[in-house]
This record gives structure tokens, C-alpha cells and sequence, in this order.
């Protein structure tokens, strides 16, 4: 792989204006796509084998025309003080407030209203009082007429002197990311201009990392409707695109100076750049991908579109590495070095092969500090990050409501006026669907009604053919509490298969179960295929064993931090958490899928070149050594980026955004500079030459990819290219 890898580099290198034109020209066409698609939907959303969506199925065959997913909106109306909404002059403005909606614009989308005073929606102090109104389609469907009746449907209420708040998921938009990713891009940029010292060097990652999200996110826009794909899709994708492009990119160019600096012609260092560093980015990839692609064994189909479709904005990443930075790096010419370093390298006394001798940095005295003490390093390491840990063990799963929406929204001031006025249970009501006749609904909805929790219910609705009800149940707690969970499986418990329960808060925390169910199994498979995927890499069981161990580490501590953050309210107001709640059901999982494919980037691009050293007869802890030397600048300056790509996330205005962007960051913060700089090198020094030990039957059996390069070394030497330099064995110096 490694020689094909040379030649493709090196071809790009020497054919760069054809291939900078074809991927502007993929540019132009995902970008023209993406301008002439629809807007995006929500995506639909269905969580196959559970109750809550046999129910949705089961109303759809006995109540059609009903859109049992349909977009739900309450406008909750609050009377001022002294005054009731019973006032003949509030009900006025009430009655307006419907008459708007069924004769202005978007009244065709709207299926149903339900006016407060004909269906006790009226609180028992008569202050409060909502209309419920039902869509047709969801609340990312809706057309721009429909939802902006919908926002200044109150306007003239308020005029009166009446507090009017509207609340749903009709009001849903796209998260706003904030300025946070910018500035993201920001620090990735100084970063870069840190490391490399050249305004050029540092602007090639960003600007390639761009266009590879261009590339990604538009083909996401323009195939969103068509593959149903979900509007959060392309945020996911735009925030793993946008790391590993750049640190994808940040690994090539560092390389391509290290040649140069080796005395290598510019088209000869290009080429060996892309066959040795780009090896791991390949490899590296495929984590991430195997990761993201393996979401699919959770059977959400919403979640496994978003991973295929951020799996496949990686895979741009890496062909971008792989061909379109070395064509850059024609372009730039000399200017990707620092100022002082040109006339040395293109001038006249260049240095030879031979005698290149990288001086100690900071990885290298940072790893012979490690190999020192490798028990106190391992010890601090992995008591540190269990501490932290500590708090996942009391996490709580759930789905976000306008309950965690800022205070200053218009949903969640509905929210709380809501469950002031009604109580908490109002915003999240359960819908209990009958499978049978007239008696067993009523006799269903007797029975719930002596529960504990219970706090009103309807009377029975009977579907035309007199086969199928509907009674919607008011709970006690707010909708993401322990206590309605429990009244949802004390109803189910207490039902035969012709009851189901179901609605909003049914179906979270059937997804939540779900969830949890799956992460062992998805564990299993990615930590599995990545174990024999970095077998094959390292030629070792212990190193993948460490390297998936050390993840397992991070990730839980990652968890705790999260949990001490969103779930508790720890340093909540310095990121912007104004609701504290269950954790996202899917941050789990999630975490689990995209930090093990990020982790393992830098547990390749650092030890592929202590393996490489070793290989080359280097003792054990020198290695340790030679890898740090060489890599631990760059692997320090891809986290750096990365966690702040993924910080930036935290400005967003959607909760799950903001948790997942924080999530992230702190899991990459942790397993690079806590796992792979510290725990790392501590465990390979305690191990010595048993870290590298593979059985011979095994070796025999598993292919040889050859990521150190050592096919290309022999190929570069048979074929006698002149830039070698005499001495042969110096050829390689990995990423």
C-alpha cells in the first residue's frame, strides 16, 4: 500500500493543476446540488421493535388522515394579575388568535384546533389557558407562511396586555451553531501557524479540511430529502469533517517538510509523505469510518444515515490528504517552509540524507521524563481520569424537551407557563391507543386512572369502524422524569398487547432503552474490527489491546464530565447549559462510535513510528523515544485543533449540539493528552519488547500492509532514484 500511496502522491504532486481541478469541479457540482435541493426536513424518525412506534403504526392503519407524526404547537395564553382568561375580553382575543390561523397563511397544513374553552384547557385558577393546534406534516415540513402565522399568531393578544408564549416542535429549525465555529477555525488557524511557522504551511490543512467539508455537506444538502436524511446531519458531519480534515492534512504537510528537510527533491517528498504518513491517515480513517458505520447495529434508522453520511465526509477527508494537499504543496513551492529555512533547503551546500539527525524537542524529553517514571505516569494517568468518571455512574438518559430550551425562547416560557398553570405532566401527555372496542377502552382508561401518578384523563376517542380509541393520560412529573418513566412501564405492565402506550415522551424513553441495549453490542463490534485493524497496523496484540483499553478509559471519563456538566450543573453557566436534565439518550453511544475512531488517529500516527523504530532496531524505551521525537509536535497540535473545532460547537443554541460538542472536545482532550502522551508510553516502557510480541502462526496468517514503509524503502531502492542519497537505510521517517 505504502508504494501505491507514493505513487499516487506523487503524481498528484506532478499533475496538480488537473487535480485541483477536478475537486473544485466536484466543489461546483456538490455546491450547485445543494443550491438546487429543497431545505432539508427533519428527517422521519422511527425506532423499529418498540411499542411506542407499534402504536404510530397501528394509528396510522385505524385513524387515517390523522398524521399521528404530525407537527404539534401550543399557544399558551396567561391572563394578567387580577384578571382570568374567562374574561369575556381575553376570550376575544382567544378567539382571534384561531380565527388567524384557520383563514391566514398555511391553514392547508393545519389539521386541527382545539379551542381551550370547549375542551378544558383552562387552568383550575382560570389564569392560563392554551390552543393546541395539529399539523399535517412535521415541524421541519412546515412551510415559512404556516410557521410565521404560527409565531405572530399572539402578537395581538400581547397588545391587549396578555402574556402569550407558543410551544412544540412546529417551531423546530436547524440548530444555530453560533459564532463558536468560527471561532474554532480561529485557533485551528494559530495553531497551525505555531507549528509550522509559515502563513502558507498552516493555511493549506484549513483551506483543503473546507473544501472536503464543502465537498461532504453539500452532497448532504443536495441528497437530503431524497435519502430522507435529517437536518442534524450535516452538523455532524460539518464538525467530524472539519477535524479530521484538517488534522488529515496537518500530518502530510509535517511530513513533506520533514522530507525536505532530509535533502528530498519537492515531487520526491511529496510522494514519500503520501506513502508513509498517508498510510496511517488511511488507516486512521477507517476507524473513524468502521465507527461511525457500525451505528447501524443500534437499527435507528435515523442514526444510522448519520453515520454513513458523516462515515462518508471522512472518507473525502482522506482522498483529499491522499491527493489534493500534495497538489497544493506544488503550488506553494517554497513558501510552505519557514522564511529562515529556504535558501538552506533550496540553496546552494542542501543537506544530504546521510546526515540529518533530528535534535531533542520537547517530545523527546517529555518520553524520557515518561520512561523514568512510567508507574507514577501510569498511576496519576489512570486515577485522574477515573475520579472524573465517577459522576457517569449516575447518568441519566433521555431526550431533550422545550424544558431545555434557554429561558429566553418563546418555547421554553410556554414550557413553564404550562406547567405553572396545569402542572408539570401537561407538556408531556402520554397517548394510550386500544386495540379493540368501546369496553375495553373504557375499562382501560378506569384503570389508569387510579394510578398514582395520573393526574387527568380523557375519555376514550373511537376511531370510525368502532375497532380502535385513543385516551391521552396526563402525568404527574414532568416529562423527563424517573417518576414518568415509571408510570409509563406501571401502565404497559399492568396492559395486554392491545394496549400501547405511546407520544413524544413514550417514544424517548423507549429510544433511550433502546439505546442502552445497544452499546454492548456496538461496543463489541467496533472495539472487535478496529482490535484486528490496528493488529494488522502494529503487529502486536498487546498495543491494540492498550490502545482499546486506554479509549475505554477516556471515553467514561469523557461521560463523567458530561454528567457532572449537563446532568448536575457543574461549570453549567460557563458553557451555556441553562437547564440542567437527562443526558441525551444517544450521547452514550455516540461518544462511543466517533471518540474510538478519533482516539485511534493519534494511537496510529504516534506509534506507527515507534513501531517503525523498533522494527529498525531501536531497544524498546528508545523507540518510545524516536516516536515522541518525531511525532508528538504534530499529534499535540491535531488535538489542539481538534478539541477547538469541536468547542466551537458549544455556542450552539440546540442543546444536543452544545452537549455533543462538549462531549467531544473533553473526550479528545483527555485520551490525547492523558491516554496516548502519558498512559501510553508509560504501559509500551513497563513492557518493553513484549508490547511488539505477535504469535509466528499469527503473523503468518494476518497480510502485512506495510504502513512503515518498508516495501517503498526497497522499492526507492531498486529503482536508484537519484535524490536517495547514498546511505539506504535512512530512507523513512514517519508521521
Amino acid at each position: 500500500m505504502a508504494t501505491f500511496l507514493y505513487r499516487l502522491g506523487k503524481g498528484a504532486f506532478r499533475r496538480r493543476r488537473l487535480v485541483a481541478l477536478v475537486w473544485v469541479a466536484l466543489l461546483f457540482v456538490a455546491g450547485f446540488g445543494a443550491a438546487s435541493a429543497s431545505a432539508p426536513t427533519s428527517g422521519s424518525f422511527s425506532i423499529p421493535g418498540t411499542e411506542a412506534q407499534k402504536a404510530f403504526d397501528l394509528l396510522e392503519q385505524r385513524f387515517p388522515g390523522m398524521a399521528a407524526d404530525g407537527a404539534t404547537a401550543r399557544i399558551v395564553v396567561k391572563a394578567p394579575a387580577g384578571a382570568k382568561v374567562t374574561d369575556p375580553g381575553t376570550k376575544a382575543e382567544v378567539e382571534k388568535i384561531i380565527s388567524g390561523l384557520q383563514n391566514g397563511p398555511g391553514a392547508e397544513q393545519i389539521s386541527k384546533i382545539d379551542d381551550p374553552y370547549q375542551v378544558q384547557a383552562v387552568s383550575q385558577d382560570a389564569s392560563t389557558a392554551y390552543v393546541s393546534v395539529k399539523y399535517d406534516v412535521s415541524g421541519m415540513e412546515l412551510k415559512d407562511d404556516a410557521r410565521d402565522a404560527l409565531k405572530v399568531s399572539g402578537k395581538a393578544a400581547q397588545d391587549a396586555g396578555l402574556t402569550v408564549e407558543i410551544g412544540g416542535d412546529a417551531l423546530m429549525a436547524a440548530p444555530e451553531t453560533g459564532s463558536g465555529e468560527i471561532i474554532g477555525i480561529a485557533i485551528a488557524a494559530i495553531v497551525l501557524v505555531i507549528t509550522f511557522g509559515s502563513l502558507i504551511a498552516a493555511g493549506l490543512p484549513l483551506l483543503t479540511a473546507l473544501i472536503g467539508v464543502g465537498i461532504g455537506v453539500s452532497g448532504i444538502t443536495a441528497l437530503a430529502n431524497v435519502l430522507d436524511l435529517g437536518s442534524t446531519t450535516s452538523t455532524l458531519a460539518m464538525m467530524i469533517g472539519l477535524a479530521v480534515g484538517i488534522d488529515y492534512a496537518l500530518f502530510i504537510v509535517s511530513r513533506y517538510r520533514a522530507e525536505l528537510a532530509e535533502g528530498r527533491e519537492r515531487d520526491e517528498a511529496a510522494g514519500r509523505a503520501a506513502g508513509t504518513a498517508g498510510s496511517a491517515v488511511v488507516f486512521a480513517g477507517l476507524t473513524v469510518v468502521i465507527a461511525l458505520v457500525g451505528l447501524a447495529v443500534v437499527n435507528i434508522p435515523m442514526l444510522t444515515k448519520m453515520g454513513v453520511a458523516a462515515a462518508g465526509t471522512v472518507v473525502i477527508a482522506v482522498l483529499v490528504a491522499l491527493t489534493l494537499v500534495p497538489a497544493i504543496l506544488g503550488f506553494a513551492g517554497k513558501k510552505v517552509l519557514p522564511a529562515g529555512a529556504k535558501s538552506k533547503l533550496f540553496g546552494k551546500g542542501r543537506p544530504k540524507v546521510e546526515g540529518a539527525e533530528p535534535k531533542a524537542n520537547g517530545g523527546t524529553r517529555w518520553a524520557r521524563f515518561v520512561l523514568r517514571r512510567p508507574i507514577m505516569v501510569l498511576l496519576v494517568g489512570v486515577i485522574g481520569l477515573g475520579v472524573i468518571a465517577i459522576p457517569a455512574s449516575k447518568l441519566e438518559m433521555g431526550l431533550p424537551d422545550d424544558g431545555a430550551q434557554p429561558v429566553s425562547t418563546t418555547q421554553r416560557k410556554a414550557y413553564d407557563l404550562l406547567s405553572d398553570g396545569f402542572g408539570p405532566g401537561f407538556n408531556g401527555p402520554l397517548m394510550i391507543v386500544v386495540d379493540g372496542d368501546k369496553a375495553l377502552a373504557d375499562s382501560t382508561a378506569d384503570r389508569i386512572k387510579g394510578l398514582e401518578g395520573v393526574v387527568a384523563v380523557t375519555p376514550p376517542m373511537l376511531n370510525k369502524g368502532g375497532d380502535a380509541a385513543i385516551i391521552n393520560v396526563i402525568p404527574k412529573d414532568r416529562p423527563s422524569s424517573v417518576e414518568t418513566e415509571n408510570l409509563v412501564h406501571e401502565i404497559r405492565d399492568g396492559s395486554g398487547d392491545d394496549v400501547l402506550v405511546t407520544g413524544a415522551t413514550a417514544m424517548n424513553i423507549d429510544f433511550s432503552q433502546k439505546m442502552n441495549d445497544a452499546l454492548l453490542p456496538y461496543l463489541a463490534l467496533v472495539v472487535g474490527l478496529a482490535f484486528l485493524l490496528l493488529m494488522l497496523v502494529f503487529r502486536s496484540i498487546l498495543v491494540p489491546l492498550k490502545a482499546a483499553l486506554g479509549f475505554l478509559l477516556s471515553v467514561v471519563a469523557a461521560l463523567g464530565a458530561v454528567v457532572a456538566v449537563f446532568q448536575w450543573g457543574w461549570l453549567g453557566s460557563l458553557f451555556g447549559v441553562e437547564q440542567t436534565g437527562p443526558i441525551m439518550s444517544m450521547m452514550p453511544i455516540f461518544m462511543v462510535g466517533v471518540v474510538f475512531g478519533l482516539a485511534m488517529d493519534y494511537e496510529v500516527f504516534l506509534v506507527t513510528r515507534m513501531r517503525e523504530a523498533y522494527v529498525h532496531g531501536e531497544r524498546p524505551g528508545q523507540a518510545v523515544v524516536t516516536g515522541f521525537q518525531y511525532s508528538a509536535r504534530v499529534v499535540v497540535a491535531a488535538a489542539v485543533i481538534m478539541i477547538a473545532v469541536f468547542a466551537g460547537f458549544i455556542g450552539a443554541s440546540e442543546q444536543m449540539v452544545k452537549m455533543i460538542g462538549f462531549g467531544l472536545a473533553v473526550a479528545v482532550f483527555f485520551d490525547a493528552f492523558v491516554v496516548r502522551m502519558a498512559i501510553v508510553p508509560a504501559v509500551l516502557a513497563l513492557l518493553g519488547h513484549k508490547a511488539w510480541w505477535l504469535p509466528k502462526w499469527l503473523d503468518r496468517l494476518l497480510p502485512n500492509v506495510d504502513v512503515e514503509g518498508e516495501s517503498l524503502r526497497k522499492h526507492l531502492g531498486d529503482s536508484g532514484d537519484s535524490s536517495e542519497g547514498p546511505d539506504k537505510d535512512r530512507e523513512l521517517v514517519d508521521a
